[in-house]
């Protein structure tokens, strides 16, 4: 299984991005999908998730309002639209499925898959 993150890149505080994760499996459907990340110097920090269907989604606090989570099923791709971007927002984000059905965990321990991260600079 390959979980493949692209989108990140530098932007001015105030800015927007949107990161996309590509699944190379057809059974991506079923899969819980989250975006995590980490900063320099920080343990790895739960961002967003999403259910299966796109019905439900998770967000952490420090970004309620201001990151979406969505999926396309029949692209097999997660994404997170990152607006108003802050400079503590900056850091390596990576995608990861849970391929158990219809939980929803922000638990990155329970993640079975994981892509090679993205980094986001945000400038003040």
């Amino acid at each position: 299984v390959q979980l493949q993150a692209s989108g990140g890149g530098l932007v001015q505080a105030g800015g927007s991005l949107r990161l996309s994760c590509a699944a190379s499996e057809l059974t991506f459907s079923i899969w819980t999908m989250g975006w995590f990340r980490q900063a320099p110097g920080k343990e790895r920090e739960f961002v967003a998730a999403i259910n299966w269907s796109g019905g439900s989604t998770y967000y952490a606090d420090p970004v309620k309002g201001r990151f979406t989570i969505s999926r396309d099923n029949a692209k097999k791709t997660v994404y997170l639209q990152m607006n108003s971007l802050k400079p503590e927002d900056t850091a390596v984000y990576y995608c990861a499925a849970d391929r158990t059905f219809g939980i929803v965990t922000t638990e990155s321990g329970e993640y079975d898959y994981w892509g090679q991260g993205t980094l986001v600079t945000v400038s003040s």
